[in-house]
């Protein structure tokens, strides 16, 4: 193991220092930053996907225990645990925005990142893939039901009819299309030219260089974000608690759900992720249209990846070290 995976969860806390002060010293790299996210993002996904034979991800929904296992813990038991945490912990007066924020954030499924951080720790990416499309549709569907048990919210036309559909199907062409088309013309061109050592010299590299892409990522959200979490570190303070437990919970319960199903260990990493990650870009597209008057809610769910991303790495980094020297 190299120095980098070693050293993994330090390197993100000081990607994430490295942000927030590149932020608060200039103007210009918080005001830019932010678009640098997406970049990134769509470079890490490229290395991930270039490692994984598109033929086999339709064989994927074949393993019903994983997907029926993942659904059911992302769908039926995180939007009832959320609730829970959320009047545990969220339900002081004045909080109803920090917890519809919240509720918002937990019950939407990440569609991007749980991949990389699946691939970070020698998970079965190909397998985690095959659920993308059922997240995304569901997570779309479901959301208005979720708030509107949970919370009673009343929405006036919001979510229903000013859904930004455009630009969440926009953002789902960039950030998975594009890498994953990309990554196939790749392998198709170096087999053709016959340069399959040229391409396996650079997946013997590809966990150093997603993670590497994936440090530059957090310091880019931290630079645009860094000033606004300061100055509302009593959110950020009240998320935590609720955050840690989701996070533990649910990482253990996923451990043991695919332990007692006989999923091997590389099959259970993507199950771990797909029921920890969250899909705050999605969220915070909804709330913009749905709650514009309310920017606490947008608030909440751009603080929830500040939180999450170093959970995630430092997940990424057990997980492999587990996989590596743990029976399973």
């Amino acid at each position: 193991m190299g120095i980098i995976s070693k050293l993994q969860p330090l390197f993100i806390m000081l990607a994430a220092g490295t942000g927030i002060a590149a932020g608060k010293l200039s103007p210009f790299i918080a005001e830019h930053a932010g678009g640098f996210i997406e970049l990134f993002l769509m470079l890490m996904l490229f290395f991930v996907f270039l490692s994984v034979d598109i033929k086999n991800i339709a064989k994927s929904f074949g393993n019903g225990r994983f997907s029926i296992s993942a659904l059911l813990i992302n769908f039926i038991w995180t939007p009832v645990f959320t609730f829970l945490l959320s009047r545990l912990f969220l339900s002081a007066p004045g909080s109803t925005d920090i917890q519809l924020g919240f509720i918002m954030l937990m019950v939407t499924p990440c569609t991007d990142w749980y991949l990389i951080f699946t691939g970070l720790a020698n998970g079965n990416v190909t397998l985690g893939s095959s659920l993308l499309p059922l997240n995304l549709i569901l997570q779309i569907i479901l959301l208005p039901v979720y708030l509107w048990l949970f919370m009673g919210a009343v929405f006036d036309g919001g979510i229903g009819s000013g859904f930004p559909v455009g630009i969440l199907l926009k953002s789902i062409l960039l950030v998975l299309a594009a890498p994953l088309i990309i990554s196939n013309i790749v392998k198709l061109i170096t087999g053709k030219l016959h340069k399959g050592a040229l391409l396996e010299a650079v997946l013997k590299k590809s966990d150093d260089i997603q993670f590497l892409l994936l440090c530059l990522a957090i310091i880019s959200m931290f630079a645009s974000q860094g000033t606004l979490l300061l100055q509302n570190l009593f959110i950020f303070l009240k998320l935590l608690p609720p955050l840690a437990v989701f996070f533990i919970v649910n990482f253990l319960l996923a451990y043991i759900t695919g332990k007692t199903l006989g999923l091997s260990f590389e099959d259970t990493v993507p199950l771990i992720f797909t029921t920890s990650a969250r899909n705050s870009p999605v969220a915070l597209a909804i709330a913009a249209v749905a709650f514009p008057t309310q920017p606490v809610i947008s608030l909440v769910l751009v603080m929830g990846p500040l939180i999450e991303l170093p959970v995630l790495a430092c997940d990424a980094f057990i997980l492999k070290k587990w996989g590596e020297s743990v029976p399973y």
